[in-house]
């Protein structure tokens, strides 16, 4: 199944891909965990993390269809958003406290949008240290949440497209679209960078993969309550 269906018949086992509009503050194996609870069965993976302070579109594959993980992790991504200029925090969003206050004043709508450009085409970014990347055997966040310096090393990421949506400071909206393996983080924080007064991401949400669209996506209580209701085929 791709996509929602008040009928649909579902056949775990055999497979299914599931579109799920990741809430707010659930991590993606949260809702792995909710789905496989529900289906009673183990073969459940989603392809791509969302952090727990983003939402929107996390696909999860059941059964055989979890081979198709990697294709849909390997497509493109789109991100809507919003970064506060002015200030910045050590994760680059809301979970660490907010420092570096700058003053904003100076700042011209098209110094704004224009920054972007600065990110577009292939880029090497590294990722925030308050992230899911590995470093000698550990998540880089459990290095960062014992105050311990660990560097990470660059990786090259394709962007997209980079625009700036609506501005109303200090909060700036934008659109990304992007390829495998960008941290919109980190984007944003260098972006704050090139503007001189620092940013931080407030609020993130993915709303495509591909050809998939966050608009088509499962609700997840409404997900379960479909699941409870209806036999499941073995």
């Amino acid at each position: 199944m791709e996509g929602t269906g008040s009928n649909k018949v579902f056949n775990f086992q055999e497979g299914e891909v599931l579109l799920i509009d990741k809430p707010l503050e659930w991590t993606s194996f949260d809702v792995v965990k909710k789905i496989r609870n529900a289906i009673k069965i183990k073969k459940v993976g989603h392809a791509g993390t969302l952090d727990p302070l983003a939402s929107g579109l996390l696909i999860l594959c059941t059964g055989r269809k979890t081979k198709k993980i990697n294709e849909f992790q390997d497509q493109e991504k789109e991100y809507t958003g919003i970064l506060v200029v002015g200030k910045t925090t050590p994760s680059f969003d809301l979970e660490t406290e907010v420092e570096n206050e700058q003053d904003i004043s100076h700042l011209q709508i098209e110094d704004i949008k224009n920054a972007t450009r600065e990110f577009e085409g292939f880029i090497d970014q590294i990722p925030p240290i308050y992230s899911a990347v590995k470093i000698n055997g550990k998540r880089a966040y459990t290095h960062a949440r014992k105050g311990e310096n660990v560097k990470i090393e660059p990786r090259k990421v394709e962007i997209k497209a980079f625009e700036i949506t609506h501005i109303d400071l200090p909060n700036v909206y934008f659109r990304v679209v992007c390829s495998k393996g960008t941290y919109i983080r980190s984007l944003v924080n260098d972006y704050g960078a090139k503007l001189g007064v620092g940013a931080y991401m407030s609020q993130l949400r993915r709303t495509k993969i591909g050809d998939f669209d966050v608009e088509n996506a499962y609700q997840l209580t409404d997900l379960i309550e479909q699941i409870n209701a209806l036999k499941p085929e073995e």
